[in-house]
């Protein structure tokens, strides 16, 4: 169990804590405020930085830093939705700080991150993958209908890339030509097409102002401390990168790839670090198809369980470029085009200015559905070459 000053702070971030910052979103668009909210409810937003402050003096005091893991993430998300939300009404701002001006929390956040082994800011899994709820609802900034729309079908694909990543570890292990591969490549190439299912449901659904000026400003870099952490970005999760190299789409002995991997190995729970870098020293299921294609190429078997590993990489490739193609370009290309806010910092949760994230967007879209570059390694050739085995 948590301390009493934990929960205490957990019920404010549930209740209080969202009610000030629906009310600050409701000043802001009727003042028509867009991206800049400087000067707008500053009452309210004293009352947030006040009394978040008071229940994080009173933890430090206390010294919660030994109830266990969970506990002690739950309390880091909730230290982290204050400081993004204090980032949100511009009461802080990187660019115009060398340190963070919420001393207590960021020494809270970073005794924290230090403990657990994590970044010391709140990560996209306390909104979604560990976000307890109660009664039936669970932690968010606000109480607005589109936020809860974002989060809803970012849990519902989260959790089904997890369920295509655990299909593939599972086959690792009995082998490509195993008869009940091709069960679980089955079970993986659904989960996929769940996710394209749920993105479909949320580019329907969501309305693309409320979120680009009421939803994504809570993802932006803050400081915590000295350092510049990056925003909470959906993919901070071990499964989407575990489909990644196990289908062989994309190799941990790529620079690029890897870097990507070291850049985000924090934002993630341990244990799905761990996950992480065992898939990263192991054969793909590409490359055994491929060492497999000369003793078993002709048999039923292999060809079943061929075919059905193409079209569970189809299914992943189909899932980035709806994410390019369909929900970076609704969500965040084009009103940040419409409010001449492209070149603008901070509109993106990772920190560079929106053209050079499109372009690393683009690159790793290329590599999960193997497009025909020549300036990148995807893996374009082999699967055609599988393709060609059928």
């Amino acid at each position: 169990m948590s301390t009493a000053s934990a929960q205490a702070f957990d019920q404010w971030i549930r209740s209080d804590f969202k009610t000030y910052n629906t009310e600050l979103e409701q000043l802001y668009q009727q003042a028509n405020a867009k991206d800049q909210v400087a000067g707008i409810g500053d009452t309210l937003k004293n009352q947030l930085v006040d009394e978040g402050k008071q229940f994080i003096v009173e933890l430090l005091q206390e010294g919660n830093t030994d109830e266990g893991f969970d506990n002690g993430f739950d309390l880091l998300g909730n230290v982290g939705f204050y400081m993004a939300a204090c980032r949100r009404h511009d009461i802080t701002e990187p660019s115009r700080e060398s340190k963070s001006p919420l001393q207590e929390a960021s020494a809270l956040a970073m005794q924290l991150g230090a403990s657990l082994g994590v970044i010391p800011r709140f990560a996209s899994s306390h909104l979604e993958t560990h976000n307890r709820a109660i009664n039936g609802e669970y932690k968010s900034f606000t109480h607005l209908e589109d936020e809860k729309l974002f989060i809803d079908y970012n849990t519902r694909s989260v959790f089904a890339f997890i369920r295509a990543s655990q299909a593939l570890l599972q086959t690792l292990p009995i082998g490509v030509t195993h008869p009940v591969a091709y069960d679980l490549l089955c079970s993986a190439e659904k989960a996929l097409k769940d996710v394209v299912n749920y993105n479909d449901e949320l580019f329907e659904k969501l309305d693309t102002e409320r979120f680009f000026y009421a939803v994504r400003p809570y993802y932006k870099p803050h400081r915590v401390g000295l350092h510049e952490y990056r925003g909470a970005n959906a993919g901070d999760f071990a499964g989407i990168n575990v489909i990644d190299l196990l289908l062989g789409l994309c190799r941990a002995d790529d620079p690029y790839y890897s870097q990507l991997l070291v850049d985000k190995f924090l934002f993630m729970r341990p244990e799905d670090q761990l996950i992480l870098r065992d898939c990263m020293r192991r054969q793909s299921l590409l490359d055994s198809f491929l060492d497999n294609a000369a003793d078993n190429r002709n048999t039923l078997g292999f060809q079943k369980n061929l075919s059905k590993f193409l079209d569970v990489c189809e299914a992943h490739g189909n899932t980035a470029l709806q994410h390019h193609e369909k929900l970076v370009k609704k969500f965040i290309e084009v009103p940040a085009e419409d409010s001449a806010l492209t070149d603008s910092q901070g509109i993106t949760a990772s920190g560079p200015p929106l053209p050079v994230l499109l372009r690393a967007l683009k690159k790793l879209c290329d590599l999960r559905s193997a497009a025909l570059r020549d300036d990148i390694p995807t893996r374009h050739d082999d699967l055609k070459l599988l393709r060609g085995m059928i």
